[in-house]
Order: C-alpha cells, then structure tokens, then sequence
C-alpha cells in the first residue's frame, strides 16, 4: 500500500519554522518592550538571558546531552557567537529607546543580508527571480519606514546594528556542526545574551534595583517564549535552503506592527499596511518558486 499523503517539502517546512518562530520572537519583543519604561535595558537582558539559559540547560540536561558541545570552539560557531553579542546588545538598546514598529521594520532587511551571505558564503544558487522578490519585499519595508533624516536618527541605528548581527548570526547557524544540537546551541545563545547585558549595566541610566513582582514576570514569561521562538529559529535555518527560508522572517512585522497597534498605541497607516501585504507576498512568492523547481526536478 502506497501513502498517498503529500509530503512536506524541507522548504515549506523551514518556512513554517520561520513564521512560527519569528511570532514568537514579535511576542518577546513585546514583553520585552513593557518592561523597559520602568527597568533599566542592561538589567533586563540579563535576566532575560539568566532565564533562557536556564531553561536551555535543563533541557539539555533531559535529553542527556553535555551542556557545552566542545565544537562550540570551531570558528563558525565563535562567529556564530560574536554576531549574536552584537545583535542582542544593540536590539535590546534599540527595544527600549525605539518605537517598536520603527525597530521591527528596520529589522526586516535582515532576509536581504543572510540571502546575500548565502549566496557568498554557503554558495548557495540564488537566482534572479528571487534577487527580485527579496528587493521588492525590501520595497515593501521602505514603505513601511519610509526613510527620511528623522529615520536615521542614533537610535534608529541601534536597529541597524541589531538586525546586522541577528543576520549573521542565522547565517553562521546554518553553518553550524550538525553534532551541536539546538538545545545545545540555546544554552549558547541565551549565555550570549547574560554576556550582553552584563555589557550594557554599566551605560544603564538608572542603578540596578529589584524588579517588581510584574516585571519580573513579564520577564521571566519573555524568557520562556524566547526559548520557545530561539528553538524554532534554530529548525528553520537547518531546514531546506536559506535563501528561501529566509524571506519569512518577514512575517514578524506583521505581528509586531498589531501588537505595537494594540499595546503601545502606534497607529500603522495606509502605507504601513500596504508595504506589509507587499511583504507577505514576496514571501510566498519565492516559497511558491522553490516548490514548483523542486517538482520540475
């Protein structure tokens, strides 16, 4: 008896990864965000990053696997390592001093780097047609941001910064060794952002203090649900190509433009909700494309 069931293509399955992982990562943002008017940014990435890490060692440990693989030494994963200081020491920044809708759009251009890195690095075939669709989803983006001076100011750079490191940072994880598992790598990263925010304590406006009971809450909530989208990630950038995979990142704008709608009450327009479907059809667009090649060969 044959399984006449269609198969999952790795493709539509590492997109799905992605759009699953970057929802999760726009409900962080959000947590993140509600902590922040009132807890100074460094403290709160260190308990961020205490509480992920935490987790990702338990879990770890539960699946009987050394908390540290030893090839977190090969220099695709202390690469790995670097860019993911950079982007969670600037994104952090850039969370509670941006408008969470500035923050999130300026971090969709995060697709354009890793399919450029793919293309130059993991040699992977990216062909015009999806040069096109990356630059057009990018078009959608501008419409979003709509660049002007005011738009490049400092602290819209903190989400340059952030969104550069985050890129590499998912480029090297494709890159990885395949025996380094995802839990494995989440105790890497979470310790990264530990790292990070015992970087930023000593810029932190306000002295450290012991959070209240609601913040503390909220933050040991975002540390969960990072877990759960850092998780995500991890499978996404493992399964099927990067450069396909890549443009789903895209869908975290979407959430985080309702969320900033709903609990920051930022007003998204005409164009911001133009550019937004824009991007979501470039999106599904080149999973298209890759599907139908897939079957053609």
């Amino acid at each position: 008896m044959t399984d006449s069931a269609p198969r999952v293509s790795a493709n539509a399955l590492g997109a799905l990864f992605m759009v699953v992982a970057m929802t999760l990562f726009a409900v962080e943002d959000a947590l993140f965000k509600s902590v922040a008017p009132g807890l100074p940014p460094g403290e709160a990435t260190l308990i961020f990053g205490l509480t992920g890490t935490t987790i990702y060692i338990l879990l770890t440990l539960r699946a009987g696997e050394p908390v540290l693989h030893p090839a977190i030494l090969q220099p695709s994963l202390m690469l790995r390592t670097m860019f993911e200081i950079i982007g969670r020491l600037f994104f952090a920044l850039s969370l509670a001093y941006t408008p969470l809708s500035v923050t999130s759009s300026i971090l969709q251009a995060a697709p354009l780097v890793v399919t450029a890195g793919a293309a130059l690095l993991l040699k992977e075939r990216v062909g015009p047609a999806r040069w096109i669709a990356m630059a057009v989803g990018f078009a959608g983006v501008l419409m979003i941001l709509r660049p002007t001076p005011e738009a490049f100011r400092p602290d819209a750079l903190l989400a340059v910064a952030g969104m550069i490191g985050f890129a590499m940072r998912d480029l090297f994880t494709r890159a990885s060794p395949p025996a380094v598992s995802t839990n494995q790598l989440g105790v890497l990263g979470f310790a990264v952002i530990i790292v990070a925010g015992l970087l930023l304590l000593p810029f932190d406006p306000a002295p450290p203090r012991l959070p209240l009971a609601g913040e503390l809450g909220r933050l040991l909530l975002t540390g969960v649900v990072g877990v759960s989208a850092y998780t995500a990630l991890t499978r996404a950038m493992r399964t099927g190509e990067v450069s396909v995979v890549a443009p789903f990142r895209y869908s975290r704008l979407l959430v985080a433009l309702l969320f900033a709608f709903v609990f920051f009450g930022e007003r998204p327009d005409l164009w911001t909700l133009l550019g937004g479907a824009l991007i979501v059809a470039t999106g599904i667009f080149t999973l298209l494309r890759s599907n139908r090649r897939a079957t053609a060969t």
